[in-house]
This record gives structure tokens, C-alpha cells and sequence, in this order.
């Protein structure tokens, strides 16, 4: 590497830099933790093979003389292992690369324009995987009928009903304070990205978190969060997907009805009784429309008879 950054560069260790990038990535880009962490798995995979393939531990300046070969026979590595990678996942892998290369660039001007030319598999996006409009109202009556403490059950309901009835994300749900215990005609959320948008609620919604804010015996206030553990700390995701997996066990519901599969739920039943799209990818927080037009996939047969019956030239 050439440059002003020669230098002082030249001593730091390709693991101290990443440190530095995932801080970067949660502070400035602000991704999800489990994105960065997904992100920082396989950047620190790439320099364990490095370490193997070039003899020593690499430094941010040794990363310069890095080839489209040497990358190309990382992923070949990969993904003829003990765990080959899957074509998403060595796609993920590739991105993860080039926004660390990124990074490098930015902050200790390394010019890593060679390896832009490798490019990764092919991924065809999958369909969202929505549970059925009935299964989703099986789901929140089944969580609201559990046999542990009323407030636990209330908890639960309320946050799978706004799940569903606002089309949050489990970690945006889980970000609510206790100034939403009354819960407002309109939910100011804060997504990926630090994106703002308003997401409207239903009654059903309201009334959810009213009853359990009522039978909460935590105080809830602007400082603490709405959704509590039983002992009072923060409610974890993990307690919310284990109670899911116990709930689609009970319902004979398939592995794909997450919770994440109850924000699909929402679009898709929307899209289907003639929702906007437009307004659809508004109350998601999708950057893309195309994002959103997955929906519509998931639908098709029901868009189809739609629009036979109602368009005038059908």
C-alpha cells in the first residue's frame, strides 16, 4: 500500500481494524446487532484463512497485495468445507468483505479496487412466509390462554398483536418504552437504518397493551421498557421466539411461523384485502418498493381472482 496511511498503518492488525468496523457499523450505519454480528463472523473467517493461506497473521497493510484469486479462494474454501456455505450465505460473506474493504479504504486508504471484480452466486429472493390469516388469530388467542402468570400471558398477546397488527419488527416492538403503555393512535418507530416512520394502530392493538400495562407489576414509565421479563428486566427476543415454537407445536403450525412470519402476516392479509402497495411499504419501513412487491408473490392466486372479478376488462 502506498500512501500517507503507509506508515502508520503498518503495524496494525487486520483484527484490530475490525473491531473498529463493527463498531462503525452499529454506531454510524447503525445495522442490527445480529447483522453485525453475522457480518463480523465471516470477516473473521476470511483473515483465519488468510492466516493460513499467506503463513503469518495479516495486517491492514498486508491486506494490500490481496488478489481477486486470494478471494476467490477463500470463498472456494468456504464452500467446499465441513459446513459448505449456501449460495445466500457466500453472497452474505462477499458483502461482508467488501464493506470491510470499504472501511479499510475510508479509514486507512487501502486500495482494495481489484477484488470489486469478483463477483458471488446468484440469489434468487425468496417469498416471505406469512402464516394464514386464521393461524395468526389461533396464535394471539393461544398466547393470551397460556397457563403461567396473567400478566406473562397479556405480555405476550400484546406484543404478538402488535406484531401482526402494525407490522413490527420483533426488535422495534421490544424498543417500545413504558410512555407507550397508553398506547397512541399512532407508533412513532425508529427501523433499521435509524429510519423513522409512523405506523398506525388498531384497537385490538390498544386494548392488547392496555390490559397488559394493567397487570404489569413492574412500573412502566418513558425510562424502562414497556415489555418486561419476569423479573423485571428487559423482555429478550429469545423468550418471544420460544414462546412461538411452543405455540406452532400446539397450532400444527410448520418451523417458518416466527415471529418475524406474523409481520408478513400483516402485509400479505393487507395487500390482499386491497391495501396499497405504496402505503404498505410505508407502515413496513421498506427503503424499496420492489421489497414490498414480494407480497405480492405470496398472494398471487388471491390477486388474480381479485382481478378477474372486479377489473372491467377481466
Amino acid at each position: 500500500m502506498s500512501g500517507p496511511h503507509q506508515a502508520a498503518d503498518s503495524g496494525i492488525l487486520a483484527e484490530q481494524a475490525l473491531l473498529r468496523w463493527t463498531v462503525m457499523l452499529l454506531s454510524e450505519r447503525r445495522l442490527g446487532p445480529r447483522t453485525v454480528e453475522a457480518y463480523a463472523r465471516d470477516a473473521r473467517a476470511f483473515l483465519s484463512f488468510l492466516a493460513q493461506h499467506l503463513g503469518e497473521t495479516p495486517t491492514v497493510a498486508g491486506l494490500s497485495g490481496l488478489t481477486p484469486q486470494d478471494l476467490r479462494a477463500y470463498l472456494a474454501f468456504r464452500r467446499q468445507g465441513l459446513e459448505p456455505l449456501s449460495d445466500r450465505s457466500a453472497a452474505r460473506a462477499l458483502a461482508a468483505l467488501r464493506s470491510f474493504f470499504a472501511f479499510l479504504d475510508r479509514r486507512h486508504g487501502l486500495k482494495m479496487a481489484r477484488l470489486k471484480l469478483v463477483r458471488g452466486p446468484r440469489v434468487s429472493p425468496g417469498l416471505p412466509r406469512p402464516v394464514s390469516e386464521a393461524a395468526a388469530l389461533a396464535i394471539l388467542e393461544e398466547a393470551e390462554n397460556q397457563e403461567t402468570a396473567p400478566w406473562i400471558a397479556a405480555r405476550d398477546a400484546a406484543l404478538l398483536t402488535l406484531l401482526y397488527g402494525c407490522g413490527l419488527r420483533i426488535s422495534e416492538a421490544l424498543s417500545l418504552t413504558g410512555a407507550e403503555a397508553v398506547l397512541p393512535s399512532q407508533l412513532r418507530i425508529i427501523g433499521k437504518g435509524g429510519k423513522m416512520r409512523l405506523a398506525p394502530t388498531l384497537p385490538a392493538a390498544r386494548e392488547a397493551v392496555r390490559l397488559y400495562a394493567e397487570r404489569c407489576p413492574y412500573p412502566l414509565n418513558a425510562q424502562t421498557p414497556l415489555f418486561r421479563g419476569e423479573k423485571g428486566g428487559p423482555l429478550s427476543p429469545r423468550i418471544i421466539q420460544r414462546l412461538m415454537a411452543r405455540l406452532r407445536a400446539k397450532l400444527g403450525l410448520p418451523p417458518s411461523a416466527t415471529p418475524h412470519a406474523l409481520r408478513h402476516a400483516c402485509a400479505t392479509h393487507l395487500l390482499s384485502a386491497g391495501g396499497d402497495l405504496r402505503a404498505i411499504q410505508e407502515l413496513l419501513g421498506h427503503a424499496s418498493l420492489s421489497t414490498t412487491q414480494a407480497y405480492a408473490g405470496v398472494d398471487a392466486g388471491r390477486l388474480e381472482a381479485a382481478y378477474r372479478k372486479a377489473h372491467p376488462r377481466a
